[in-house]
């Protein structure tokens, strides 16, 4: 976990890019760790277990509002791609990528997906804290129901696809360090 949080602080920042999203990055790596390196030490020393409902709380909490750096920088890994040993973002002029700038897709794809992968990462952790996984299933369906008429472009499917895994996987994660803290 600690790797991948650190792989994640150092995948995403880049020289000239805006400033405001490498702390944020480096505090979601650090609590990650931190939440990790608990999880080992509780596992290992019984006694000094963290009670259920604050690990509960904790571990939900963070699947909700943690998935969301998460999932911006698998759209932002997703969006590059190498070309001879250069680094150049799909859809955009290697001058602008050098400059610093950002790609500028043409709007956003999916609109409301800030707030319904929030609920979305939150129903999944609950879900399986209740003791039942099939919740997951239910929350996914729910999502691609609702998502179907605009998956027709193939934009909005692969944004849809890397999101939805990111989510899940992160509000599974989230889950497991709380396991791992009881």
């Amino acid at each position: 976990m600690t790797g991948l949080s650190l792989f994640t602080v150092l995948r995403t920042w880049r020289p000239g890019a805006t400033a405001r999203r490498t702390p944020l990055a480096i505090a979601l790596a650090v609590l990650l760790s931190l939440a990790a390196g608990a999880g080992v030490i509780g596992g290992a020393l019984a006694a000094a277990a963290v009670p259920a409902a604050l690990a509960i709380v904790v571990s939900v909490g963070a699947a909700t509002l943690g998935g969301g750096p998460v999932a911006e920088a698998m759209f932002r890994w997703a969006s590059f791609k190498h070309d001879g040993g250069a680094l150049l973002t799909v859809g955009m002029p290697a001058d602008a990528v050098a400059r610093g700038g950002e790609p500028e897709p043409g709007g956003a794809v999916l609109r409301g997906g800030l707030w319904i992968g929030m609920l979305e990462r939150g129903a999944i952790a609950s879900t399986l804290w209740a003791g039942w996984p099939e919740g997951l299933a239910i929350v996914l369906a729910v999502k691609g129901l609702g998502r179907f008429t605009e998956l027709k472009q193939h934009a909005a499917a692969e944004q849809f696809i890397l999101g939805t895994f990111a989510s899940v996987l992160w509000a599974c994660a989230a889950y497991g360090v709380g396991r791992l803290l009881i």
